[in-house]
């Protein structure tokens, strides 16, 4: 019987998933039993706490919603030829796009107070998230400043800016702990009541499916992946390399600005930023994982987020019932995320590297035909 070949990397990739998840598991249960831990409790407790009733399957979703939106932003990244690891910073950025529009709606414009505070928050997020994002598209096509370097700047100036506007400028007078609180009327409404799972699950749902489309269904998205295949063979064909990457850089700010504002605009009990930045902190860099874990495909990452939401909402159970530290938590959920990624970081690997290679040929084939043009 033939099987399609999409099938079968499908497949083979939910394959490679599912033994480094079982590697990851044996050797985090290996860390609990040598620290005196009992393994089988803490897992049981996990699982518990993440899928087994409904309450847990909603805050294993709520947890999914952000770092899927920040999966997108590296993997568009990935698609268009970059290692585009800005997300953490441009999350940050949209969540203070969100909590302006709070402080606006709290200091006189009462009507923010209803959806259009919605739409104008999640606009504002969207809006500083995508300066975020032209800025290192712009240093990388303009000035040829490699993204790794100008991101991870750019990723320290938006926490120390967002920080700065929390501590004295848009902070909760009563609770200097954390910003204002999105006022009731502009929150995105709950889709489980007593959980913490809102509607932002919905907004990342639909921009990653929206994703999928525009990078597999629409001209620009096909021009965006040959331009990231292989540059030059892009610019024979017509394609603007320069311009694909500032649109990569664009698509993933929005997704990561969505994922901030989201998470202001829907994540109870705050309805803000806190201390630290200590409710947004790492949501981009999982993001990362994600898109390794799902193979830089937006559906494959819709996958990848639910199992990262599932580890992140277990820990709590590991630590509460089965009484783990948070220190041998945190060991035990990183020693499974990097076995979940190690997969999709070879596959990255040895792309870039059939990529370098590739490109080498071409260009010493087209010196070969320049030069044996140049005799004749």
């Amino acid at each position: 019987m033939h099987v399609p070949s999409w099938v079968r990397d499908a497949l083979l990739k939910l394959g490679e998933t599912a033994i480094a998840l079982a590697a990851g598991i044996l050797v985090g249960a290996a860390i609990m039993w040598l620290s005196g831990y009992n393994p089988w409790e803490a897992y049981r407790y996990l699982l518990e706490s993440s899928i087994l009733d409904t309450y847990s399957l909603t805050m294993t979703l709520s947890f999914a919603a952000p770092v899927m939106l920040t999966g997108i932003t590296f993997a568009v990244g990935v698609r268009a030829g970059l290692f585009n690891i800005g997300a953490e910073g441009q999350l940050y950025m949209g969540a203070l796009g969100a909590v302006l529009v709070a402080y606006a709606a709290r200091s006189g414009l009462g009507f923010l107070d209803s959806p259009l505070g919605t739409v104008a928050a999640l606009l504002a997020g969207v809006a500083l998230a995508s300066l975020w994002g032209l800025a290192a598209a712009l240093l990388k096509v303009r000035r040829g400043v490699h993204e790794v370097v100008s991101t991870i700047m750019l990723n320290w100036i938006a926490f120390w800016l967002t920080e700065y506007m929390r501590v004295y400028v848009v902070y909760d007078p009563h609770d200097p702990s954390k910003t204002v609180s999105v006022p009731p009327g502009a929150r995105l409404p709950l889709l489980a009541r007593g959980t913490e799972l809102s509607a932002s699950l919905l907004i990342s749902l639909g921009f990653t499916l929206f994703t999928y489309v525009l990078l597999w269904h629409m001209v620009h998205g096909y021009e965006l992946r040959a331009a990231g295949l292989n540059p030059r063979a892009a610019r024979y064909g017509g394609i603007s390399v320069e311009r694909m990457m500032v649109l990569a850089f664009l698509v993933g700010a929005v997704a990561a600005g969505l994922a901030g504002a989201g998470e202001v605009l829907g994540r109870p009990p705050h309805y803000a930023i806190t201390t630290g930045l200590s409710n947004l902190a790492g949501l981009g860099f999982d993001g990362i994982t994600v898109a390794l874990i799902g193979a830089n495909h937006p559906l494959g990452i819709i996958g990848a987020s639910v199992l990262v939401g599932a580890l992140k909402a277990g820990a709590k159970g590991m630590q509460i019932y089965a009484h783990v530290p948070l220190e041998m938590v945190r060991i035990v959920e990183g020693v499974i995320i990097i076995a979940l990624a190690v997969p999709g970081t070879l596959r990255l690997i040895l792309e870039y590297r059939r990529r370098r290679l590739e490109l080498a040929r071409v260009e010493k084939a087209g010196s070969t035909m320049e030069g044996a043009g140049s005799r004749a």
